[in-house]
């Protein structure tokens, strides 16, 4: 069993790429190890105000820090060709030998509509990021062996070629799932596992599902890597710590699929109806430390080993301090 990680989750929804890198290294200097960055395109609501391309941050974030870190997650299907997602990753896989992880994912509206291409339902949208998913490791492959490879598929093409910049080694390449066919599926294709916050019971059948498919492709399980990403919302009051989840993440009340809207100025719309009591079983909202930490002890003890925290509010170097001083010290496998 790998040892107990908790890093940093940089909201690049939130925070201008330059101070969201400063950030990143401010939480390292305090405790917390490693970063997973956020690929969006958009907001989800206006009020978050940035939308920085998540590879140039990541290249930044290779120079100020010195863990792991990778995009949580990107979807390698309508925005961006596998192909060219595959040659960033492997260019980070050389810069910074043995620190990169690819995070993958079906994508949203949100971030990939903005091409101008037809939006299918889920079911497409898995089914292209597997074969994206097909396109990259060949293409990882091709780097590592000097070999050219092509790829005529149902919704891709590529041409013979091959990565001519990659490390030692191919990222690690995790795909970030709430559904337990997709965690199956997930199992038998790839390294490992990304998943937000959700209930236990939910998280542990993922889980189980996950299994069945590293057994299936004959991997081992316990050497899988699975990852959290976990929203919360901590200030030196519960009142700051509600008011900040309210204006700054409405979108973490509302208890919808997501995926297919559009615009962030229809989320804003839609976080007008977002209460208080719309948080609870979502998110932990709390002045106080201890409640966060036993809320993120619940999951490190159903066996995730990276556990991605995000403070929802600005007050980001504030909560830094705390958590690194009093959170971080007493989680433990």
């Amino acid at each position: 069993m790998a040892s107990l990680q908790v890093g940093y989750a940089a909201m690049l929804e939130q925070f201008a790429p330059s101070e969201a890198v400063a950030l990143s290294a401010y939480a390292e200097e305090n405790g917390f190890r490693g970063v997973m960055a956020a690929d969006h395109f958009q907001p989800w609501v206006p009020q978050q105000g940035q939308a920085s391309f998540v590879w140039n941050v990541l290249a930044a974030l290779g120079e100020r820090t010195t863990g792991d870190f990778g995009p949580g997650v990107t979807a390698p299907t309508f925005r961006q060709h596998p192909a060219i997602v595959a040659q960033a990753s492997a260019t980070l896989s050389e810069m910074y030998p043995g620190r990169h992880w690819l995070g993958l994912g079906s994508g949203e509206a949100l971030n990939e509509h903005v091409v101008g291409g037809y939006w299918p339902e889920a079911p497409e949208r898995i089914n292209r990021m597997f074969e994206a998913i097909e396109i990259i490791q060949k293409l990882f492959k091709s780097g590592l062996t000097g070999k050219d490879v092509k790829h005529d598929g149902k919704y891709y093409k590529l041409e013979s070629t091959r990565l001519w910049s990659i490390g030692a080694a191919a990222p690690e390449i995790l795909v970030a799932t709430a559904g337990p066919v997709t965690a199956k599926r997930a199992g038998r294709t790839v390294d490992g596992l990304i998943t937000v916050g959700a209930p236990l019971e939910k998280i542990g059948g993922l889980f189980e599902k996950f299994d069945e498919g590293q057994r299936e492709a004959g991997k081992d399980p316990a050497l899988a890597p699975r990852f959290l990403q976990l929203h919360l919302s901590w200030a030196p009051t519960d009142e700051e710590a509600l008011a900040n989840a309210m204006r700054e993440w409405p979108n973490g009340g509302m208890k919808f699929p997501k995926a297919d809207i559009r615009s962030p100025y229809d989320f804003e719309q839609m976080a007008k109806l977002v209460r208080a009591e719309d948080f609870e079983g979502r998110m932990v909202i709390s002045s106080d430390p201890d409640v966060h930490r036993a809320a993120i002890q619940q999951f490190v003890d159903l066996g995730f080993d990276r556990v991605y925290l995000h403070n929802v509010g600005r007050n980001q170097r504030e909560w830094i301090d705390v958590f690194g001083r009093d959170v971080l010290p007493k989680l433990h496998r």
